[in-house]
């Protein structure tokens, strides 16, 4: 089964926790804080593994999970860190994160490696926490979490050269005729439904990679027939051979077959339209096929034709060797991000999420919410005394005292922050 388009969860190990411990040997005066550090969060990283061609495996693996640091020793050992998560994938894939279109790994080389979500950082021991006012700390950081997002993963065939057209114009009897691919060939549309891809080698010793992509229609860029799941993969191509029914054999008009082609190239993406074309007029052993061929210079006098009959492998090896031609000159395209395409600009609001939010609940009752407070402030581990003088220490650095007295909270008000509650003393 060819899968080209997965999502999937991505979550990096989290750091793990600094330790509180302290010195405690025979003949070792005032052994001080001995509490080590945690282990870092183990990576999530993409490979390009050359020998997979489907993305069949994330399609029941939808949950990529590394390994959590572990927590630190005594000792001053520090904790193992987290395992990363090496995931393998086809040459060619993308990872993109789903919130934001963002692309964050681009895997084009063999083995390449690339990291998409970075493991937490392991918190400090409380030996790093020793000071001359301080010289027994029984605190220690907790660690950082690690990056988690949801992913769509794609695969975009890479490949130097795609053949594109109308579906029954002759792209997998070309691709047939001058690689050793098999791909499908019959007599009704859409016969091909996922990309095949050979290897071409011209007579004069130069070779490419050959795409037949799926067949195009009017509206394909708008998701019509096979639509975006065709016009992805195209992105890779550097050249493009455009395959044209010169026969009509379907009824169709060869010289409006070629301009709805191309509008939907330039829908899609501008950029498709700026990768060298190669027309070829194929079947030109039909009836009307001089007849259309005239039409079709005398509507496009500035376009090269490469007159083929692909069937009997006729006036291939010119189209062969233009497209070897054109791959000496011709620079890769980058994928861009999704929010780059140039589709129109829209304007909208959206207000930004507040990173702490202050509500009044009940009379005299506050309640203290956000991603800000969730992150920094873990409640379970509020358990002894110093435990408290460093949260209120990290209350008062972000602000939070300040923007709870601008928010109207009074000397003995209840305040709630995730489920636990203390009185507001104004100093």
């Amino acid at each position: 089964m060819f899968v080209d388009q997965v999502k999937v969860f991505i979550k990096a190990g989290n750091g793990g926790d600094g330790i509180v411990s302290f010195r405690h040997e025979k003949y070792v005066a005032y052994g001080g804080p001995f509490g080590g550090d945690g282990g870092k969060g183990g990576d999530v990283i993409f490979e390009a593994d050359p020998g997979m061609t489907t993305l069949l495996d994330l399609r029941y693996h939808r949950k990529i999970i590394a390994q959590n640091g572990e927590k630190g020793k005594n000792k001053r050992m520090h904790g193992a860190n987290g395992e990363n998560k090496i995931v393998k994938v086809p040459l060619g894939t993308l990872v993109k994160r789903e919130d934001t279109g963002e692309i964050v790994a681009d895997l084009t080389e063999p083995y390449q490696q690339q990291i998409v979500a970075e493991g937490g950082r392991g918190g400090r021991g409380n030996c790093h926490f020793k000071s001359a006012r301080n010289t027994a700390p029984k605190y220690a950081e907790d660690g950082k979490s690690g990056q988690e997002f949801t992913a769509i993963v794609e695969l975009r065939v890479l490949a130097d050269v795609g053949l594109v057209g109308f579906p029954s114009v002759g792209k997998s009897t070309f691709l047939e005729a001058v690689t050793r691919a098999k791909p499908e060939i019959g007599d009704y549309p859409f016969t091909t439904i996922t990309p095949n891809v050979g290897v071409v080698q011209t007579k004069d010793g130069r070779s490419f990679v050959l795409a037949d992509l799926p067949g195009l229609i009017e509206g394909a860029s708008q998701g019509k027939g096979l639509g975006h799941q065709f016009l992805k993969h195209i992105e890779r191509c550097r050249v493009i051979i455009h395959v044209i029914d010169m026969g009509g054999e379907d009824g169709r008009d060869p010289v409006e077959d070629y301009k709805v082609i191309n509008d939907e190239l330039g829908s899609y993406h501008l950029r498709l339209l700026e990768r060298p074309q190669i027309v070829v007029a194929n079947k030109m052993d039909l009836e009307n096929s001089e007849e259309n061929l005239k039409r079709f210079k005398e509507a496009y006098p500035t376009v090269p034709v490469y007159e083929a009959t692909t069937i009997i492998h006729e006036g291939l090896d010119p189209i062969l060797r233009k497209a070897a031609d054109l791959l000496q000159t011709t620079p890769a395209f980058p994928i861009e991000n999704e929010e780059n395409k140039n589709t129109g600009v829209v304007y909208k609001f959206e207000e930004r999420k507040k990173d702490v939010e202050i509500k009044n609940i009940a009379p005299h009752v506050w309640e203290v919410s956000g991603p800000k407070i969730d992150k920094s402030f873990d409640i379970k581990k509020l358990n002894t005394e110093e435990d408290y003088y460093l949260f209120a220490n990290r209350m008062r650095y972000m602000g939070i005292d300040r923007m709870l007295r601008e928010a109207g909270v009074e000397d003995g008000d209840t305040v709630q922050l995730n489920g636990f509650e203390f009185e507001f003393v104004e100093n």
